[in-house]
């Protein structure tokens, strides 16, 4: 699928991707799982996952549940032109302060897998649309489609 160039007001602030807020210019299907795995949260929570009042205070939010970008968590994310070493850096352990956030999901580990394949800071780190929907959440839908 080509890449297309689009600015940043292309997604509602609280699913925005962190590539967007960061400036990227190159639009994937990246940007539409982020916010599927926003709207997920949203829908089993009743809150927003990331609610910031500008764009400043949503990268903020996604960094303190899943640690300031550097090359090691996100390859090139220091390169993207909103991107500022005076940053605050967050350090997190692997998905957990996420997972914490996921107090719905208690008991549906698929849902917890789901979301967490769905929020990762690098965008070729998440799951592709096919690989989410042939995820095991959607087991009982699968099974039913006869």
């Amino acid at each position: 699928m080509p890449l297309k160039s689009y600015t940043h007001e292309v997604v509602t602030l609280w699913y925005r991707a962190p590539e967007v807020l960061l400036g990227s210019k190159i639009y994937s299907t990246g940007v539409d799982i982020w916010s599927v795995g926003c709207i997920l949260f949203e829908l089993a929570h009743r809150k927003p996952l990331f609610y910031g009042e500008s764009e400043i205070g949503q990268i903020f939010k996604i960094f303190k549940c899943l640690g300031t970008p550097n090359d090691d968590l996100w390859q090139g994310s220091l390169d993207l032109p909103e991107m500022k070493a005076s940053f605050p850096k967050w350090r997190v352990n692997g998905n957990e302060n996420l997972v914490k956030l996921c107090t719905n999901f208690e008991g549906f580990p698929e849902a917890i897998d789901l979301l967490t394949q769905m929020m990762q800071l690098e965008p070729s780190k998440r799951i592709t649309v096919k690989g989410a929907l042939a995820h095991p959440f959607f087991k009982e839908f699968h099974n039913n489609q006869n």
